[in-house]
């Protein structure tokens, strides 16, 4: 997971929000617990309480920022059954939908299967451009 300081969009108590250089999604990014915790019944309440927070503070700030109509939120782990020995650490992914384009940084962002599953494919952008993402993101926090 991509967790360089210029991909970080803010921090809770319990988690670290991050984007990831695939932006098919504008604004993708994911939740990730901060402490070692492998299946989401382990977690905590207090940890679920401020995930809870988390995703109003995310889901705000790329609507005021990006104008994103709605959210897809998935936690799978799939990969980390992959490596031996698995290593799973509960996280979120948050994909932001848009019912219309978004023009950012000389960039056209369209989500055209909006109001259905999302696409399959990936949408690497450099890490400059998520570097800009990130700043226009911080601007509203």
């Amino acid at each position: 997971m991509n967790t360089h300081e210029e991909t970080v969009v803010f921090e809770t108590t319990d988690w670290k929000v991050v984007l990831v250089p695939d932006q098919l999604y504008l604004g993708r990014s994911v939740a990730v617990l901060k402490r070692p915790c492998g299946d989401l019944a382990d977690q905590r309440e207090g940890e679920v309480l401020d995930w809870l927070e988390l995703v109003k503070k995310l889901q705000g700030l790329l609507t005021k920022t990006f104008g994103a109509t709605m959210f897809n939120w998935s936690c799978l782990m799939n990969d980390a059954y992959q490596a031996i020995p698995a290593r799973p650490q509960v996280h979120w992914h948050c994909r932001a939908r848009y019912r219309h384009p978004v023009e950012f940084n000389g960039f056209k962002f369209e989500d055209p299967n909006f109001g259905h599953h999302i696409l399959d494919g990936e949408m690497l952008v450099s890490h400059e451009m998520l570097r800009a993402i990130n700043l226009k993101l911080q601007e509203n926090l």
